[in-house]
């Protein structure tokens, strides 16, 4: 079994209860620093609105503040949800972003809104740009990056620079797309991994290559809890399996403290909740979160994992992911 080349990070800066997000935009930081120096490959920030246990709203700002404090990790958006924003006022960030920090930046694009429909509504004025647009909008912004746009407006910066762009997805039709325009394509397999091996397949059946990519390329969200033993690692992630059935509640929340034996003192409900979304995860020692990861790759065949860790304390987070990047022989 041959180990994926490459492993990156999500970070959803999340907000941990009793704290704010200056501090959540300083451990970002901090731990992007860690990772560049363990080997991982890219540094992806999520746009959310409305979420009080996520900083990463104003994302292209938070990449900037990442991007200048690093050298060589890649750093990007996964992802900019594109229905919230014009395609032009994208292209002349990232744009920016690429001429400040070149060939190091990515552009991950979602069609959801990032957030609930009153905050959508808030972010948008109005819905007239809504995801059914997403294509059109992801072409246009293509056009802007091109060297030599084919509409009457232009993206300065923006036209001309190479910004890799990617489609990201939970469901079939980010697949259907990636595939159509040859881009490569991120799966949310993170938090919503039931379409997974479907978009997968459909993805690589119907790649179509283009001037961007010559063969499919496929990464996926995976959930890491990795600590000196499966006890703590179990205690690790009652945290973000917290988060998810508040969420799932409609009690979106900040990320709460860790509690021993959260399993047992969840129902039924809660149990699918967690079973459902979390079931892309590694939760253990060292030897359990590499076999999990590995059965994970051998069913996936994925070419890249984003490794995400939403774990209250900021230091067992950072060690969640160095015993990650050990066990892969990316950190010594």
């Amino acid at each position: 079994m041959e180990i994926t080349p490459r492993l990156s990070v999500l970070d959803l800066s999340p907000i941990v209860e009793g704290s704010d997000a200056a501090q959540s935009f300083k451990n970002t930081l901090d731990l992007a620093q860690h990772t560049e120096k363990w080997g991982y490959h890219r540094y992806w920030l999520a746009e959310h609105h409305g979420m009080p246990g996520i900083a990463s709203a104003a994302t292209s700002i938070l990449i900037s503040h990442v991007a200048a404090g690093t050298s060589t990790i890649r750093v990007g958006a996964g992802g900019i949800m594109l229905p919230n924003h014009s395609p032009l006022v994208i292209a002349e960030q990232f744009g920016t972003l690429e001429s400040l920090y070149p060939k190091r930046i990515d552009l991950g694009l979602g069609r959801a809104p990032g957030s609930d429909q009153v905050t959508a509504r808030a972010l948008r004025r109005n819905l007239d740009s809504d995801a059914d647009a997403f294509p059109q909008d992801v072409l246009e912004l293509l056009d802007y990056f091109s060297a030599e746009p084919k509409g009457p407006v232009k993206a300065n910066p923006g036209a001309g620079l190479d910004v890799p762009v990617w489609i990201l997805g939970s469901s079939l039709f980010g697949a259907q797309l990636a595939a159509a325009l040859g881009l490569p394509f991120a799966f949310a397999s993170h938090f919503a991994p039931a379409y997974m091996m479907q978009a997968l397949e459909m993805y690589r059946a119907t790649f179509k290559p283009s001037r961007h990519l010559d063969k499919p390329y496929v990464m996926l969200g995976f959930n890491v809890f990795a600590a000196a033993s499966d006890e703590e690692a179990m205690y690790l992630a009652s945290s973000a399996q917290q988060a998810f059935i508040n969420l799932r509640s409609g009690r979106p929340s900040r990320l709460p403290p860790p509690v021993y034996n959260l399993w047992d003192q969840l129902g039924g409900a809660e149990r699918a909740i967690i079973n459902q979304v979390l079931s892309c995860s590694a939760i253990g020692s060292e030897q359990k979160v590499l076999s999990e990861i590995l059965a994970f790759i051998d069913k996936t065949r994925a070419d890249e994992l984003m490794i995400t860790s939403n774990i209250f304390n900021h230091e067992a987070r950072l060690k969640s992911y160095e015993i990650t990047a050990r066990v892969f022989g990316m950190a010594s």
